[in-house]
């Protein structure tokens, strides 16, 4: 694997050399050649030769000719190859060099290994500074470009360094005669060497061995994201063939030890089968427009193995667990996944497990992944949907008809009504051999966060930015209606309370924008309000009846905050992001460190610090009220969930914060945070340095349990009250502030909303949800 360092440095002298020196091979092959074919075959082929020698000498002189051609083919290939490669290499390292030069005028600075770093930090910069200042999008720019360069370099490198190897071949006494016009057409012959290997191996089915496997893997990694590679496999294995061959993984009754002894193994083809089929789907040529549709037709269908007979669907849903699906497919496949449970269903009169846990026969594992056996093919559905997240919002947003074939009718289902309400998801097996229904509605948060957010519900968090649209804030908008309005549809919903804390987190700046209007009821924002804005006038990127128009009014905010927050998860992830959030709202709204302000100047950053705090006692009070509800007074499970009530402060220190998003650490894909600016001031860099300190490290197990519940849970609040001051706290003590600004900051600031929380028991919160 080559390096920025070996791309930018690389010497193509001997390449280029490489290349002259094979030209002139090719030039005189061709004249020998001719010479052979003019002449020593001519000879041959015209010579009235009999007995014995006439059949070995014949033969003889024209395979001598043949070879002559061959070694012209060969060494055109290989001229071919080093060509391309030499121009591919050259073009990368040009590349680069650009990328460095250019760098130290932007601000920029490139290291020897390619790291990408200020050219003067601004910590470092003089008061009369008055260079390039880049921001974190240039930063993005400048790795995606050396990375483009790099990855360009190794494309050419491995597709060479294997077209050679293939050329030179195994027969020392032989040319091979491969033909190569080109290293894209060397790629591509690759590519279909490897799909065919591929289907060879997935011919042997569950008779395969473990290094059988092994090799399969292998044959994905490298052709990971390649397309031309993903559509002939997925070709050649055709959309019943996947089916088939995962199904009989799965089937338990034919004494393969694959399931039992690999499980890792099946797991990591499970991934890379998915994938690869992921990247077929983006592929529009007629063969895959017919591959997807027959993918759908044959959903319905039963898969028939020695002992299991899932149905398509819940076959191929496991097979969309992991990659990036076409959009139009994953539409078209939800709608047929619907319309065919709900006629399976009767139109719901029937429980969906079953359907979908009947037709299976024995118990068979079609997901190995984690998360249940995958029987019910809508939790497959879910986790695609929340990779994509167009096609999740397009999903949620819209309708599917029940009677497609029918246009005498109108009859419509809303999937987002179906999945979140009158759906009764299956009970699945999980890792641990209970009988649960988290599996499903973990991955129906998955795919509403993809929705809502605009991200794949796991992507990595460095590097991404708020890309939330009018069409993701309408999902949020059905979300906040549907979980706000009772705390049963969460608490009835395990594996959901991680996810609608993720999505509120998302959103923190809206429900700010709500919970600053005076009545419950109203849809106009407060006049001026400091939070929500997205451009330089104070504009929404929700649309212009959002410039003062909210989401959602204070009521449904103060629910929404406050069901979630009865959850652990819920809690810390909101609390988490409202700290933050406030934080950088003072930065922007506040006076700027060092500047002469006065009294007026501070308004905004005084209604900044009285919002967050009354949002945090919102949540701290919400959560107490539940811990009571769930646990018996000064019982041991009491006191412990208690003394975590404060752990959110965690989550904070050392939160990434870049490219207007704070990036919080935890759970997979991170938990992003939306900021008041793209830039990140000084009060949001000190609020994530600040220490820790919560109830669950402050008190010593023992101590802790010694202690009456009601005087934990006080001190716990009152713990929960100083982390809500954090934010005024950080900005008083942002770079810039003489000390006689801290003091005064800290006084008039951190003091005047030491009250604030007092207006959380105004509201009237959300009861806590009484188990049956």
């Amino acid at each position: 694997m080559l390096k920025f360092d070996q791309v930018l440095h690389a010497r193509l002298g001997s390449l280029k050399e490489a290349v002259t020196v094979w030209t002139e091979t090719v030039s005189k092959l061709e004249k020998a050649k001719e010479k052979a074919d003019n002449g020593l075959r001519s000879k041959a082929d015209k010579a009235d030769w009999k007995g014995e020698n006439a059949g070995v000498t014949q033969a003889f002189v024209r395979k001598t000719a043949k070879e002559f051609g061959d070694a012209l083919t060969e060494a055109t290939s290989i001229r071919n190859i080093l060509r391309d490669a030499e121009g591919e290499f050259k073009a990368a390292k040009s590349a680069l060099e650009k990328l460095v030069e250019q760098a130290p005028g932007k601000g920029i600075r490139i290291d020897p290994d390619g790291t990408v770093s200020h050219l003067i930090h601004p910590d470092r910069r003089s008061k009369d500074y008055d260079g390039p200042k880049p921001e974190q999008a240039d930063f993005e720019a400048m790795r995606s470009s050396i990375k483009a360069a790099v990855d360009r370099a190794n494309e050419a490198d491995d597709v060479a360094s294997r077209a050679l190897r293939a050329l030179v071949g195994k027969d020392k006494n032989n040319f091979s005669g491969t033909k190569y016009d080109s290293l894209k057409a060397a790629s591509k012959a690759q590519d279909a060497e490897d799909a065919h290997t591929a289907y060879e191996l997935y011919k042997k089915g569950d008779d395969a061995t473990p290094q059988d496997i092994d090799r399969f893997n292998a044959l994905f990694e490298r052709n990971r994201k390649d397309p031309y590679f993903a559509e002939r496999f997925a070709l050649e294995v055709g959309p019943k063939g996947s089916m088939e061959y995962w199904a009989d993984m799965g089937d338990p009754s034919d004494g393969s030890r694959l399931s039992l002894d690999h499980r890792d193994k099946l797991k990591e083809l499970q991934q890379n089968w998915s994938l690869t089929l992921a990247t077929a789907t983006h592929s529009h040529s007629p063969e895959m427009e017919q591959w997807k549709a027959d993918v759908i037709k044959a959903g319905s269908e039963t898969v028939q193995t020695r002992g299991t007979n899932p149905y398509g669907f819940q076959v191929m849903s496991n097979l969309m667990r992991v990659g990036d699906y076409d959009d139009k497919f994953l539409r078209d496949y939800g709608n047929g996944l619907v319309v065919a449970e709900r006629k399976m269903t009767h139109d719901g009169r029937l429980p969906a497990d079953r359907v979908w846990h009947q037709a299976s026969g024995m118990p068979s594992r079609l997901n190995w992944q984690g998360g249940g056996m995958g029987n019910d093919p809508m939790s497959g559905f879910m986790e695609a949907l929340g990779h994509n997240p167009k096609a999740s919002t397009d999903f949620f947003n819209g309708s599917v008809d029940l009677t497609p074939g029918n246009t005498e009718d109108d009859k419509k289902l809303d999937p987002f009504d179906y999945l979140t309400k009158d759906r009764a998801w299956p009970e699945e097996l999980n890792d641990k051999g209970d009988r649960t229904k988290e599996p499903g509605y973990d991955a129906l948060g998955h795919a509403l966060e993809a929705a809502t957010t605009g991200h794949p519900y796991d992507a990595e968090a460095e590097g991404l930015k708020d890309v939330r649209t009018k069409e993701n804030a309408e999902v949020m908008q059905k979300v906040v209606e549907r979980y706000g309005s009772d705390p049963k549809h969460m608490h009835e919903q395990p594996g959901m309370d991680d996810s609608l804390g993720k999505m509120g987190a998302a959103y923190i700046d809206e429900l700010n924008r709500s919970l600053e209007t005076d009545s419950d009821t109203t849809m106009e924002e407060k006049k001026n309000s400091p939070f929500g804005f997205n451009d330089a006038k104070g504009g929404s990127r929700f649309g212009d009846e959002f410039d003062t128009g909210l989401l959602w009014n204070r009521g449904d905010a103060v629910n929404f905050m406050g069901i979630v927050s009865q959850s652990e998860t819920g809690h810390a992830t909101l609390s988490a992001a409202e700290m933050l959030y406030t934080t950088s709202v003072l930065d922007e709204v506040g006076p700027k460190p060092g500047s002469a302000f006065d009294e007026r100047d501070l308004t905004d950053a005084r209604t900044t610090l009285r919002i967050g705090s009354e949002a945090q006692g919102i949540m701290d009070e919400s959560r107490m009220a539940q811990i009571d509800k769930d646990y018996e007074k000064d019982s041991e499970e009491h006191k412990k969930a208690v003394g975590k009530t404060t752990e959110w402060v965690k989550f904070g220190v050392g939160a990434a914060a870049a490219g207007g998003v704070v990036a919080l650490t935890g759970g997979a894909g991170g938990v992003l945070v939306p900021l008041a600016a793209e830039t990140v001031g000084g009060a949001v860099v000190t609020f994530i340095g600040m220490e820790a300190d919560d109830m669950a490290e402050k008190y010593e197990k023992d101590e802790m349990l010694k202690k009456k519940s009601d005087d934990l849970s006080d001190e716990a609040l009152a713990m929960g009250k100083e982390n809500s001051l954090r934010p005024g706290i950080a900005y008083a003590n942002a770079p810039g502030w003489s000390e006689k600004d801290r003091n005064y900051l800290d006084e008039t600031l951190v003091d005047y909303v030491r009250d604030a929380r007092l207006h959380a028991r105004d509201n009237s919160l959300p009861d806590p949800y009484e188990k049956k």
